[in-house]
């Protein structure tokens, strides 16, 4: 099974990458010029500019033909401060990626039978408490906003009978990288705490797990659509934190008032991304029975910490 990739230098796609082929799947990666060494798994790659609207057509129709592509491009949302440009190039990395991608898959023969395209739980938008599944509503806010309009660029794709999962990634919780990047280091030092209230609510996966999630999702025809790849049991921002500095035997003191957040990252990007508030739950998945590696935070402190 050949798979084509984007976004195969980021945290997920690197070790998407690096699990399809120890499994003996060949993966091609679609990479801007330039950066055919990133992401340390060597691949074939074919060159796109998804700002300049390019792909090398004739090199992807060599490499093919494809079992399955997964779209992960995108620019970082935490990577800086948003401002009216910041915010613009989030959206278009998604939109006009997502569009090229499509498009050029259409001109495929054969089309890969199936889509897995990255979207977030950004899409459910701040909602406190409630119990959002696949089927809830759109919510409000940029980043709502945005995962609406990644999604709806894959629509040609399943107008045209392409399998389409549009994969609404929550937290992902790894050793390096990810929303434990910046954390880890200060948790370690017994300075980690709280952000604001800490009674918002946080949806997390493994990379593990968000890896099997999307092989799954490659391989098993009863998913499409949404999917949330979240694990099972969401917990709040206090509940996170406390959970984190006892697997690391370290105090967990220390609080971010909401103040500050807002000051630090801006009103806008505090309140979307660490004040947020969503209970996601994968619903889709525990209808098809796919069995996760790390239900709870014990289980996946274990996954990315390691055993004590």
């Amino acid at each position: 099974m050949t798979i084509l990739v984007t976004g195969s230098s980021g945290l997920i796609g690197t070790a998407l990458t690096r699990q399809l082929t120890a499994h003996g799947h060949p993966v091609v990666r679609l990479v801007r010029a330039g950066s055919a060494s990133a992401g340390g798994t060597p691949a074939p790659t074919v060159v796109w500019d998804p700002d300049r609207g390019s792909i090398d057509l004739a090199a992807l129709e060599a490499a093919g033909p494809f079992e399955g592509v997964v779209h992960l491009a995108g620019a970082g949302v935490g990577d800086r401060r948003w401002n009216a440009a910041r915010k613009r190039v989030i959206l278009e990395s998604r939109t006009a990626s997502t569009g090229l991608l499509v498009s050029t898959l259409l001109q495929l023969s054969p089309r890969p039978p199936v889509l897995v395209s990255a979207s977030a739980i950004g899409y459910y938008g701040d909602r406190g408490a409630e119990e959002l599944t696949e089927g809830s509503s759109e919510g409000n806010g940029f980043l709502a906003e945005v995962a609406a309009a990644w999604e709806r660029a894959t629509g040609p794709a399943a107008e045209a009978g392409m399998r389409v999962v549009r994969l609404r990634t929550g937290l992902v919780l790894a050793p390096k990288g990810g929303v434990l990047g910046k954390q880890l280091p200060l948790f370690r030092l017994g300075a980690g705490g709280r952000l604001g209230p800490g009674t918002q609510y946080m949806s997390w996966i493994t990379l593990d797990d968000e890896v099997a999630v999307i092989r799954r999702a490659l391989s098993d025809g009863r998913y499409e659509g949404p999917l949330n790849a979240v694990a099972p049991a969401p917990v709040t921002n206090a509940e996170f934190t406390a959970s984190l500095a006892g697997a690391l035997h370290r105090p967990s003191f220390a609080h971010v008032p909401a103040a500050a957040l807002r000051l630090a990252l801006g009103a806008e990007m505090a309140g979307e991304t660490a004040l947020l508030s969503q209970r996601v739950v994968p619903t889709v998945l525990a209808a098809n029975g796919f069995e996760f590696g790390a239900s709870t935070l014990d289980e996946a402190w274990e996954t990315v910490l390691g055993s004590p």
